[in-house]
């Protein structure tokens, strides 16, 4: 296992409704459970959890989802000028919103794989690895 990861928006969701991928997130959170690894989440994933879970479900969900997140062995990762300049650069060269170049500026900042089920992301393996879960399929 590699020994720094950086978990999208999609990654701590799908911990959290237990789709398909559940098991791979959790070995990363099992591991950081006993220090055998460090787990980031930029700031960016904590809004857009917050604000998805508010608008799906509710402002209290939202909130508790929060405290979930806190709860479990990671850091979370604000801005710097440093990763806000890569993401400014990730978004202008790739079709990335403006959260997932945050995201995946935090990873290369980090050196870390991002862990995602974002197609828009494989982009990013150019710059860090990364660690696709399976994507959802729509019927």
């Amino acid at each position: 296992m590699d020994k720094a990861y950086v978990l999208d928006t999609s990654a701590l969701f799908t911990h959290i409704e237990e789709e398909e991928g559940y098991d791979k997130v959790e070995d990363i959170l099992r591991l950081g459970h006993k220090n055998k690894c460090q787990i980031y989440l930029s700031f960016a994933s904590l809004a857009e959890i917050y604000y998805i879970s508010w608008q799906e479900k509710s402002e209290d969900t939202a909130k508790e989802l929060v405290v979930l997140v806190k709860s479990l062995p990671i850091q979370i990762i604000d801005s710097n000028e440093r990763i806000t300049l890569s993401a400014g650069r990730l978004k202008a060269i790739h079709r990335l919103s403006l959260a997932d170049a945050f995201v995946a500026a935090t990873a290369i900042d980090k050196a870390a794989v991002l862990v995602h089920k974002d197609p828009e992301l494989e982009v990013i393996s150019k710059y860090t690895k990364i660690f696709s879960l399976p994507y959802k399929t729509h019927k």
